[in-house]
């Protein structure tokens, strides 16, 4: 009775970071939106686009997962051996300490805009490098403010508090919106820079008044040399190394996009990725946050059933809805961007190179579920070597597919590139924890996802001939959205008839409750 309670609360939880992460990720599209219709994809887009890429890139390479990663298992082994206030402090120690990093990041970023920028985008011409040295200088601050708001974050989600980190992002691009509706034709892109940082900056701010509920009070060490200091360093090392994954992966793509269509393919790719993350991050990143406080308190009870039996019922679930969700966007990759980015600047040619980049983009979303989900199970147990070395080799075969893929594909060579080596990761990342025993494959779960491939590949085919179907019934917006909402009520109907004709239990379980209410 008991572990059905706490499961029926951890849906709960999971489902209201999911809402609070789907507007964020909404308002996240609208911002894009709105930078393509008023600036389309070029010398503007993408010297913006550029110069707000790499302090994110940075962040994300040094220390936006790490911070939960090694923060999250030494604070919850803190407070479960040494008591709550003892971790408190702890938490203010590590809390100055990357503020302090992050600072020092920042200045050299600023110092160094004119390399980082050649380094990302080489081939752009003299003026949109100009453009983008300066907006990267307004702009690298946001590594310090993020790395603050990112450390608040790590001591929420220890306390079991999800909302409030899932809220920031509906904070940061709210503010970036309003810019838009207010002082861009004024200030045009400098402005848009200025919003950029504010808005980020906010992300840290609106989460004191929840930490000073959860009783935190920030007391500041610069200490390195404490036991949990040691711990954290020890595991951020190869933690933050297995992260570069993803931003290596951009920063890699943006350099090869550059020297595609007069540089309107960092652009094309740049959108496309952030509307593929927000698709499948929305779930995914809701799930990891959640389930990752709780895994690391199981690694430190050791409760080892536990452990592994929550890894593969939560990849099980995820993959249950991960792989139709990645054959629906396949289906209708077009008129998603074509709703989304459309209009103005944004014009058919725009549409379709970033189309056929959100497409063969799309084929990564199992890797990245699987990655993700995963990479959490070795982050609690503190091991960072293994996810370390599925990272290097990942981002090997990104670079190598793209030097044999861009050239012929152009933009959808990127696209590929970065799906095959997302696939590699998760594989490498499967592997030893099959060998131990731990990991979630078995004869039961491969022919579950084979029904789930079989029924997601149907309904492909389903959405594809009801967009063709309802195509033209309806001009301008209205009829944008009619292509993408009926088609994609069908491909949910078909999928889930025939999931629950297969007997997959989600299927079950879901239309159980439909037909219950």
């Amino acid at each position: 009775m008991e572990q059905e309670k706490n499961s029926t609360k951890q849906v709960k939880t999971i489902s209201t970071v999911m809402m609070i992460t789907l507007l964020g990720k909404l308002l996240g599209l609208i911002r894009d939106r709105l930078l393509a219709v008023n600036y389309g994809t070029g010398m503007y887009a993408s010297a913006f686009l550029t110069a707000s890429r790499i302090p994110r890139v940075f962040f994300d390479m040094l220390f936006a997962s790490a911070i939960a990663a090694s923060f999250i298992p030494i604070f919850s082994e803190s407070l479960e051996k040494r008591g709550r206030d003892h971790a408190i402090k702890f938490a203010g120690n590590f809390i100055t300490v990357m503020g302090a990093l992050t600072l020092i990041l920042t200045l050299a970023g600023i110092a160094g805009s004119g390399p980082l920028v050649h380094l990302f985008a080489e081939g752009y011409n003299a003026e949109t490098t100009a453009l983008s040295i300066n907006l990267t200088r307004i702009m690298f601050p946001t590594i310090f403010f993020t790395g603050i708001a990112y450390s608040f974050v790590g001591v929420l989600q220890s306390f079991d508090e999800f909302n409030i980190p899932a809220f920031i992002s509906v904070v940061s691009n709210g503010i970036i919106i309003a810019y838009y509706f207010t002082l861009n034709g004024k200030f045009e892109i400098y402005g848009l820079a200025i919003a950029f940082l504010i808005g980020w900056s906010m992300q840290a701010v609106v989460q004191i008044p929840s930490l000073r509920k959860k009783g935190f009070r920030y007391h500041p060490s610069l200490s390195i040399r404490n036991d949990e200091m040691k711990k954290v360093f020890m595991l951020m090392l190869p933690v933050m190394v297995s992260t570069w994954v993803q931003p290596v992966m951009l920063t890699i793509n943006s350099r090869f996009a550059s020297y595609l269509y007069n540089g309107s393919g960092v652009p094309a790719i740049e959108y496309s990725t952030n509307l593929y993350l927000m698709i499948i991050g929305v779930f995914v990143l809701s799930v990891t946050n959640v389930i990752f406080p709780k895994l690391s308190r199981l690694e430190v009870s050791d409760q080892q059933d536990e452990f592994r039996d929550t890894v593969r019922s939560t990849m099980h679930s995820s993959l249950f809805f991960a792989i139709p969700l990645m054959c629906g966007v396949m289906a209708l990759s077009y008129e998603i961007i074509d709703l989304i980015y459309g209009g103005g600047e944004f014009g058919a040619r725009d549409t379709e190179i970033t189309g056929w980049a959100l497409f063969f983009t799309s084929l990564g979303m199992v890797g990245y579920t699987i990655q993700n989900i995963i990479s959490r199970a070795y982050f609690a147990k503190q091991d960072g070597k293994t996810p370390l070395i599925a990272g290097a080799v990942s981002i090997g075969v990104d670079i190598v597919l793209c030097w044999l893929l861009v050239g012929r594909l152009s933009v959808s060579g990127l696209a590929i590139a970065t799906a095959v080596s997302g696939m590699v990761n998760a594989v490498i990342l499967m592997i030893p924890l099959e060998r131990r025993g731990e990991g979630f494959m078995s004869k039961r779960f491969s022919w579950d996802m084979l029904k789930i491939t079989a029924a997601s590949v149907i309904m492909f085919f389903a959405v594809k001939l009801a967009a063709d179907g309802v195509r033209g019934w309806i001009g301008g917006i209205a009829g944008k959205f009619v292509v993408i909402i009926i088609p994609t009520i069908a491909g949910i109907l078909v999928f889930f008839i025939l999931a629950y004709i297969m007997k997959l239990d989600e299927a079950k379980a879901i239309v159980g409750k439909v037909l219950k209410r």
